[in-house]
């Protein structure tokens, strides 16, 4: 089993997809795939669903499948030689009713709602910020700009306004229908882009209970934080209330805020995703330099340090492992540096205690554990869980004793797989409380991490099998 807590989520694409290249990224250490439905059609994604599956089952161990939806196409429209270049000061025209091909003065809009969300004075970002468009003024469809820093357009490259406000809905009639396709193949996670606010998160969740009823499923909820109206406090609370987790997604948030204010608000919302019980996946441009190099900047290595020292459950891999020359290099690298950077951790588990209270049994007990493990020495924490939020509580605090997760459940062993320092199994658990924990023994001694001698405390509820029920903490010698 990994000794490494913070966990990798890899996106598929046609650098990854044959099943050779899926194996070893998987064997190097991804534990979670992502599936971007802004490429590809349902068929596309439905092979690859399917080939994790198949790789996963050889090379015995479940990852999890995160659907990623596209959100809203806030682009610009096609030029007519694909691409103009930009002059500094030039006038430039976003005509929401253009049907004809852009050139350097005009260009179409996918997104026809934007000359009603933006006035004089505005500012839009183009291609990730690179095109800086100043609004002079708006008359009906067409949106007047002068050019502030210019550059080269290509086609339906991204639009942002600077301290955001565009209107677009978070979900689309293409999201929608992608939600169906998601649920078909059972994803275990759904990532939401561009919400504004929790009924967005609502919405998407009740989209995907209704499409999954039919499998019994029910998948995790992730919220992609990347719009300037989503990190005002009480937004980012009540989104956080209405998703599993969020994904700090830092390339639009960056040019809706500005790169320089990204770092803090990333250990901002990592911070309050783990104190609320929520998930939390730092993004974009990671190891961006990977996808045409055999190595990383030091400065890359630096930041997915960072994000794991401030407690992230997931670092994300985007084209470095979608289209990039080294997919297999880079998790391998990533894989190091996130065990490297765990080792430096401080475990401040006493001070994350004081002045706590728990009300309920079960969460009660998974503190318990947290506390005495740490403070024994043990080898091991091991949950009995169904649901696997005994689990969650347990992967909310740093702690350098290992969680083995033990399910009956393989749905919830691939949610658990995203959790840190989590070590999902599955295990068909007896009805009987004192079996049960046989069972959880012997199934670890034989994976090579309990030997004879070793303590390590269990959680299990009573009568076993009852989702939420764990009541019971015992701390276990083997053979002893």
């Amino acid at each position: 089993m990994s000794t490494r807590d913070t966990k990798i989520v890899a996106t598929l694409g046609p650098a990854s997809s044959s099943p050779d290249v899926l194996e070893r990224m998987i064997r190097a250490g991804v534990d979670v795939v992502r599936l971007n439905f802004s490429h590809g059609k349902a068929e596309d994604h439905i092979a690859r669903a399917q080939l994790v599956r198949e790789v996963s089952a050889k090379v015995g161990k479940e990852v999890a499948i995160m659907a990623d939806l596209q959100g809203p196409k806030i682009r610009v429209g096609k030029f007519a030689e694909g691409r103009v270049h930009l002059e500094q000061g030039a006038r430039f025209v976003l005509d929401g009713s253009r049907t004809e091909l852009g050139d350097e003065q005009a260009v179409g809009l996918d997104y026809k709602d934007l000359p009603r969300d933006v006035k004089a004075g505005d500012i839009l970002l183009l291609n990730d910020g690179l095109i800086v468009l100043k609004v002079d003024e708006v008359r009906g469809e067409a949106i007047h700009t002068t050019v502030v820093i210019g550059g080269e357009l290509s086609n339906n490259k991204g639009i942002n306004k600077q301290g955001g406000g565009l209107t677009a809905p978070a979900l689309t009639a293409k999201d929608m229908e992608d939600i169906k396709t998601a649920m078909a193949l059972q994803a275990d996670y759904v990532a939401v882009s561009f919400p504004k606010n929790r009924t967005d998160m609502e919405m998407a969740r009740q989209l995907c209970n209704v499409a999954a009823a039919a499998y019994k499923h029910k998948p995790g909820m992730i919220a992609k934080i990347e719009r300037a109206e989503a990190i005002v406090p009480e937004v980012l609370q009540s989104i956080l209330d209405a998703s599993d987790g969020i994904m700090v997604a830092r390339g639009d948030l960056a040019v809706e805020v500005g790169n320089a204010a990204v770092p803090a608000l990333q250990k901002r919302m990592i911070k309050l995703a783990r104190e609320q019980d929520k998930l939390v996946i730092t993004a974009t441009q990671m190891m961006e330099s990977m996808i045409v190099n055999p190595v990383p900047t030091r400065a890359e290595v630096s930041d997915v340090a960072n994000a794991v020292l401030d407690g992230t459950d997931a670092v994300m891999l985007s084209a470095e492992t979608a289209s990039g020359k080294y997919p297999v290099e880079t998790v391998e690298i990533m894989a190091n540096v996130c065990l490297q950077s765990e080792l430096a951790e401080e475990i401040e588990l006493d001070a994350d205690f004081v002045n706590k209270t728990f009300s309920r049994i079960d969460q009660t007990i998974a503190m318990g554990a947290l506390f005495t493990a740490h403070h024994l020495g043990c080898k091991a924490i091991v949950a009995l869980t169904d649901s696997g939020s005994t689990a969650l509580w347990m992967s909310r605090h740093k702690i350098h004793v290992p969680v083995y997760a033990l399910t009956p459940r393989v749905a919830a062993q691939r949610k658990m797989s995203l959790y840190r320092n989590v070590r999902p199994m599955i295990m068909a658990t007896s009805s009987d409380r004192d079996e049960a924990m046989t069972q959880a023994e012997r199934l670890l001694i034989e994976r090579g991490v309990l030997k004879s001698g070793d303590t390590y405390a269990i959680t299990c509820g009573e009568p076993m099998g009852t989702p939420g029920g764990t009541n019971m903490l015992k701390i276990a010698r083997v053979g002893g």
